[in-house]
This record gives C-alpha cells, sequence and structure tokens, in this order.
C-alpha cells in the first residue's frame, strides 16, 4: 500500500482528494489544524491534528510518520487561506499568514520529505491558483503566495526529477468550497460556472495514473463560464 502525506485535510478540496486516495489504495495521514466537523472515517485515513504554521510541531509529525511508515510515496500541498481586498487595507496578519500557508509550509514539508519520495520514485502536488498566472485586482498577495509556490514547483521538478521524483502543480479556479465563507464573494450557482471539489480530486487520479517515463508539471481547471457574485453586506 502507497503512503500519502497531505494538509489541508479536514473539509474541501483536500477532504475530496483524501477520500479519492483511499479508493485508489493508498494510506493517507491528513494534516489539519482540526477535524471536529469532519465527517469522514476510513482505517486507512489517519488525520493529524496540526497547525503547519508551527513549523516544530509540523517537523515532529513527520518524523513520527517516517519512523511509522517504511515508504513515503505521496505529498500533496493543499492547505491555502486568502484574503482580499484594496492591498493597504490588508491586515499585516493576514499577510503574513497567507505568505507562510501558501507558500512557506509546502517549501518545508518538500525540504523534510524530499529524501524519502528521493527513495520511493515519489510524487509532490500542490494545489495553487489560477489567480498564480494572471492579474488579481483586489488579491495581490494571496496571487503571489500561489505564484511562488507554483515557480518553486517548477523550479523544483528541475531540482529532482534525475532521482525520479515527479513535481506537478494544479491551478483550479473558482471551486465550490467552504474557501468563500468568510469572503465578500462567492462562486454563482449556475453549474458552467463554478468547478466541484472532486474535480481537482480527478485532475489528482490522472497525475497518478499517468505512465513512468511522463511527468505532468502543470494542470489549470476552468470553469466553461467566467461568473462571481458579491455577496450583500453583512446585515442586509
Amino acid at each position: 500500500m502507497k503512503t500519502a502525506i497531505l494538509t489541508g485535510a479536514s473539509r474541501g478540496i483536500g477532504l475530496a482528494i483524501v477520500k479519492r486516495l483511499i479508493l485508489m489504495g493508498y494510506k493517507v495521514y491528513g494534516i489539519a489544524r482540526s477535524f471536529e466537523n469532519t465527517e469522514y472515517s476510513n482505517n486507512n485515513f489517519i488525520p493529524i491534528n496540526c497547525d503547519i504554521l508551527n513549523t516544530n510541531e509540523l517537523q515532529r509529525i513527520i518524523k513520527q510518520i517516517e519512523s511509522e511508515e517504511t515508504e513515503i510515496n505521496l505529498l500533496v500541498n493543499n492547505a491555502g487561506v486568502g484574503f482580499f481586498g484594496p492591498h493597504e487595507q490588508l491586515k499585516i496578519n493576514d499577510i503574513q499568514t497567507m505568505i507562510r500557508t501558501n507558500l512557506e509550509a509546502p517549501l518545508i514539508l518538500c525540504k523534510l520529505l524530499l529524501r524519502a519520495l528521493k527513495k520511493s520514485n515519489g510524487t509532490i502536488i500542490s494545489i495553487s491558483s489560477v489567480t498564480a498566472k494572471k492579474i488579481s485586482t483586489h488579491g495581490c498577495s494571496y496571487a503571489s503566495s500561489k505564484a511562488g509556490l507554483s515557480h518553486f514547483s517548477a523550479s523544483l521538478f528541475e531540482e529532482v526529477r534525475k532521482y525520479g521524483v515527479k513535481v506537478t502543480v494544479i491551478h483550479p479556479d473558482i471551486t465550490s468550497s467552504n474557501f468563500y465563507d468568510k469572503l465578500d464573494f462567492t462562486y454563482d450557482s449556475e453549474s458552467d460556472t463554478v468547478l466541484m471539489e472532486e474535480q481537482t480530486a480527478d485532475a489528482v487520479e490522472y497525475i497518478l495514473g499517468c505512465s513512468e517515463n511522463m511527468v505532468v508539471n502543470d494542470i489549470t481547471l476552468r470553469p466553461q463560464k467566467n461568473r462571481i457574485r458579491r455577496k450583500p453586506p453583512a446585515g442586509d
């Protein structure tokens, strides 16, 4: 049985990927701050409570997993956070949280797991965003953090491809998920204007099903139509 480590595993796209990996025969160590509201269990799903911004705790957990498993085959950097608005109005703490969650934590996890992934000819999949590829008004910091993750992934592949490690970054567009719960905009209700969480899981399954001599470095997922919906002001 292959072993995967996935961040942001408690809900949304992350949980959809967890479920897909389980169906594909993986044992999945899922990392998230809390699984209190996660209504999913499986003998091959090991939920681990950890804030990935706590680097010391993250290192301890990775060491523990490596001590229990003979092989690590897959790392999925999925955890992400976004704050939006005119850049001058963003809180400094929110900017730091985006950079640390969306960029710093994946870099650290790759550093910690590369030796194991080289041994297993493993795979790294990072969930970026379509905003990494375009100008993002009122999303400068978020887009920059995701663009950094995308560029890191492309550069890392060139560094580790000779060791048999595959590196892919997925760029989903607006997706029906909890990501927008606390934002002032959300996805439209029409099905052709929004992606489903499972469609990113489809992309993960496709990547992992490719032949050994081929690497899909970059996948961009877009709905057929481009439409978002502004939420009414609180109290309206």
